[in-house]
């Protein structure tokens, strides 16, 4: 009988002698000196390269991609690319933290309503190349203004770092998309001066041997240590008296298992305010998150463009990102309207079919049809058609619930004028919409002007999200690994929202509100006769994009060592896209 009972307890004693490398390293990492920080980037620069293009098919693969597909660049953007662009960023804000002179470059402005915006894209003569038209500003919270930038700025760099604290930081992986994980790490080693236990998702733990090996020098430095398991092994490190703190990127169901218990323990801890867990956590949860199209005078290749654009913010990754549109907001009395969405259903139905692979999802798509007798389903070939569901005003089901999966609520409001649209479209998504990470606008510029520039940044002031997508998607901010991910400030443990604090951000912003990130309207070539800077054809990461698998290896081995003579070859395959 013992001996049955002995093989029933798990063994953690690798968890323990991982913990225990960690806790004697902790200090040792805090004081490296920041030259040997920036040699630990490049050396994991020159690793990442060597495994990227595994990384990338392994992971295309899993997700069911064909062989060959140019699909595959999302794995590519969204993974190696992310962190080789993540690395060169932190490299640069510590090679100029004595001083903060990294913030020197950056362009300052005051908004309509009052806040210090800082520019953080474009901000190299490469991202005016390569990000061409794009434009990402960190709106500061009120009380930060020019003069306390810096004050306010990796602060955890201030002072000797002979001083410098640390702690030991469990990170919980996600399953979706590959870089979360490695940024995630950076944020906690290179911002914070922790050390990190990683546990990998059961849904992407194939990538832990690429991550192991392009992450050795951390792992080397016993400044981090990457395990894999399953809720055993989560729930083990959440309570472990080694781990200091908790960063979870997933559903909000999960953090608070974590934070409050299971079940019926959970519910009467959270009523009692008696949380189980006594220890910091910080998140990324997910969102209904909305795309509000305001009305205006679009033209049909205008109309062509942004459904490519909504396929895009729908069905990227195959609809398992925590940024997906989850909810089109359309002006009701809009002449265009159908014609938008007869565009959507087209580009749905014509693009690569991609498989639900991520587990539950026919059961999460199930449920969500079930409460939509009236929903429409754009067909998607050998792929599950994409669940389309009208909601009125008194359907909460669909404003509470994030679905994961390739589905999507329409809500229509009724008013004509564009900037009385907008307004209500922002109240309904502030005061209906669950969670606060992301939120997209598509709006003609001509439509912009009529409102007044100021009036509108005005009105978006009031758009209570981490980032605001201004013609274009929220994932580029995510991808543009400068600016700070996460939900927007003020949720608390008993009403978590979208999560506690902020990731990426390898400029260190200790105190950013939100991010605003603009795209030009028209892409190459519509653009020349309006004179506005431009996209090229067709964004890399556009589901549409017919190079993207191609632009994604190339982007990612300049991210490694950019190089004028590397840019031919992008720029042709861009125009081919």
């Amino acid at each position: 009988m013992n001996q049955i009972t002995t093989d029933l307890i798990p063994d953690h004693s690798a968890l323990d002698r991982d913990l225990d490398a960690l806790v004697t390293a902790k200090d040792t990492w805090a004081r490296t000196t920041n030259a040997e920080r920036i040699a630990v980037l490049e050396e994991i620069k020159d690793r990442l390269l060597a495994v990227a293009e595994g990384w990338a098919e392994t992971a295309a693969r899993h997700k069911l991609i064909a062989p060959g597909s140019p699909l595959a660049g999302e794995e590519w953007i969204s993974g190696p690319y992310a962190v080789m662009a993540a690395c060169n960023g932190l490299m640069q804000t510590i090679a100029g933290v004595e001083g903060k002179t990294f913030l020197d470059h950056l362009k300052k402005r005051q908004t309509a309503n009052g806040q210090l915006a800082v520019r953080v894209v474009p901000h190299t003569i490469w991202d005016h190349l390569l990000l061409s038209g794009i434009n990402a500003e960190v709106w500061m919270e009120p009380e930060v203004t020019e003069g306390t930038l810096a004050a306010n700025t990796a602060t955890a760099y201030d002072g000797p770092a002979e001083a410098r604290e640390s702690g030991v930081s469990l990170v919980l992986g996600a399953g979706n998309i590959a870089s979360i994980a490695p940024l995630d790490v950076f944020q906690k080693v290179f911002s914070e001066h922790k050390v990190v236990i990683l546990k990998m998702n059961p849904v992407n733990d194939y990538l832990t041997p690429y991550l192991e090996a392009a992450l050795q020098p951390l792992i080397e430095r016993d400044a981090l240590r990457i395990v894999r398991g399953g809720a055993d092994v989560g729930g083990y490190l959440c309570t472990h008296k080694s781990v200091d703190e908790i960063h979870i990127t997933g559903a909000a169901a999960s953090h608070d298992v974590i934070v409050w218990g299971p079940g019926a323990e959970g519910a009467k801890n959270k009523k009692a305010g008696t949380p189980k867990l006594t220890k910091p956590i910080t998140s990324e949860l997910g969102a209904v998150c909305p795309t509000i199209v305001v009305p205006g005078d679009w033209s049909a290749a205008d109309l062509r463009f942004q459904a490519e654009h909504l396929a895009t913010q729908k069905l990227h990754n195959s609809g398992f990102n925590c940024v997906a549109c989850q909810m089109l907001i359309l002006p009701g009395q809009w002449p265009q309207k159908a014609a938008l969405m007869g565009h959507l259903r087209d580009v749905m139905q014509q693009v690569e079919a991609r498989q639900a692979y991520y587990p539950g999802a026919a059961d999460r798509m199930a449920h969500f049809a079930s409460h939509a007798p009236d929903a429409e389903r754009f067909d998607r070939g050998a792929a599950p058609a994409c669940v389309v569901a009208p909601v009125g005003d008194g359907e909460s089901w669909f404003t509470r619930n994030e679905v994961f999966a390739p589905a999507m609520s329409t809500h229509e409001i009724s008013e004509a004028n564009p900037e009385a649209y907008l307004i209500e479209a922002i109240r309904y998504a502030n005061d209906t919409l669950h969670g606060t990470l992301g939120a997209n606008i598509l709006i003609h510029p001509k439509t912009i002007r009529e409102i007044g520039k100021r009036r509108f940044e005005e009105i978006i002031s009031e758009l209570r999200y981490g980032t605001i997508a201004i013609n274009a998607w929220t994932g580029l901010a995510f991808l543009a690994t400068a600016c700070p991910w996460g939900a927007f400030p003020g949720h608390t443990l008993d009403d978590v929202g979208s999560g506690i604090g902020f990731a990426h951000n390898t400029f260190m912003f200790d105190r950013p509100q939100r991010v605003v990130v603009q795209a030009p309207w028209r892409p190459f070539p519509r653009n020349i006769l309006s004179g506005k800077a431009t996209l090229l054809p067709r964004p890399p990461w556009f589901v549409t994009n017919r190079r993207q698998h191609v632009l994604g290896r190339l982007l990612t081995r300049f991210q490694h060592s950019p190089g004028w003579l590397k840019l031919p070859r992008i720029f042709v395959n861009a125009l081919r896209g």
